[in-house]
């Protein structure tokens, strides 16, 4: 079958980081695939930005966009780019081809926390060219097959897999532990740690408030100069976990469901839910830091620091006083962290699709306890 002279591919790009990554790589896209996929073919891409819905089991039905779409917008081929992670039985999917209905979807969770541009262009030409190979017979040009590019492949962590013996589509899945190590990198990404700090305000005032009392007083000085750095630091990993672990409990944000099937799904969602915590109460450690030492450098005259502590002070001597005060601050912060509401708490540590997974389980569960108790 001869190549067609043009081939239309539309990428439909979920809200938030898809949108990003793909607003940002879309001009080159059509240069890309002339390039990698085939260059006896006209490419012509699309892409639009949509909030990409859900079914029952919490997928994103792609047979139907796919059909809607493509059909409407004259396109060849769909390729859609969601940040919802996706499992093919057990193991997670970075993407997911169905070629009888010339539709792709690419999980960027699945690609890590770094490089996900990088990743997500080199993925969009992988499952281009195996949807033009099988469905349109184009056959690529397969410049990029190189060595370098077949060990890149090797010493990936993913897996080729067949969606079914009844089925064309086919996924590329995570395996081992490091791919997951990558898609909870990933996830953690998506929930954007370092956005928590503003939500919690209540926390932040206490944490600020204890440290700068600490400054000031007399016999915190002379505590700090007497602990050791290796002390300061365990004290700093104690408080940060304390932290941690009070937003989890308080605040509800550990899933436990009662089927076993969904306890294995829920246990890498919830290691994410903490990482993404524990990230987000070092980061409100590193800005109350330097909010300290920036108090200390004003507020202590070195001499009388000096004078208090029977000896001649350094910048050691403050940094010492400063990390404890943060520390004993971080441990203020989770008391004070009991003035946020919950609701706050949950939309500033989840994605959005994260807090449709729980409220589809929610109601779930709510759908099995019903009947029950009107029996």
């Amino acid at each position: 079958m001869n190549a067609p002279r043009q081939v239309a591919v539309g990428v439909l790009a979920d809200e938030g980081l898809p949108e990003q990554v793909i607003t940002t790589i879309a001009d080159d896209l059509p240069g890309i695939f002339a390039a990698r996929v085939s260059g006896q073919t006209r490419w012509r891409v699309e892409h639009e930005v949509d909030q990409l819905p859900l079914d029952e089991d919490g997928d994103i039905p792609m047979r139907t966009l796919a059909q809607r779409h493509r059909r409407d917008r004259g396109w060849d081929l769909l390729v859609l780019v969601t940040d919802l992670p996706r499992r093919a039985g057990t193991k997670p999917v970075v993407a997911g081809v169905d070629v009888e209905h010339g539709v792709a979807m690419i999980s960027l969770p699945a690609l890590g926390a770094v490089l996900v541009r990088h990743r997500a262009r080199a993925l969009l030409v992988r499952v281009v060219r195996q949807l033009v190979s099988r469905r349109l017979g184009i056959d690529g040009d397969h410049r990029d097959r190189g060595p370098m590019a077949r060990l890149r492949e090797a010493l990936a962590p993913t897996q080729r897999m067949s969606a079914g013996r009844q089925s064309a589509a086919t996924h590329l899945a995570l395996v081992g532990l490091r791919g997951r190590l990558r898609l909870l990198a990933g996830m953690v990404r998506d929930n954007r740690p370092w956005g928590l700090v503003p939500h919690l305000a209540g926390a932040t005032a206490a944490a600020a408030g204890t440290a700068a009392y600490g400054i000031i007083t007399s016999s915190f000085w002379k505590l700090a100069d007497a602990l050791s750095p290796l002390r300061l630091a365990g004290i700093t990993v104690v408080t940060v976990l304390v932290m941690t672990v009070w937003l989890t409990v308080y605040n509800h944000l550990w899933d436990r469901p009662s089927e076993t099937a969904e306890r294995r799904k829920a246990l890498l969602y919830n290691v994410s839910t903490a990482t993404t915590l524990a990230i987000g109460v070092a980061c409100m450690y590193a800005i109350l830091f330097v909010l300290a030492l920036l108090a200390a450098a004003v507020l202590i005259d070195s001499g009388y620091f000096a004078q208090a502590l029977g000896h001649p002070v350094g910048v050691g001597s403050y940094l010492n006083l400063v990390w404890l005060c943060s520390s004993v601050g971080i441990v203020a912060g989770a008391l004070g962290s009991s003035l946020e509401d919950e609701e706050t708490v949950r939309n500033a540590t989840y994605s959005r699709r994260e807090r449709e997974r729980q409220e589809r389980n929610r109601r779930r569960r709510e759908a099995r306890t019903s009947p029950a108790r009107e029996h």
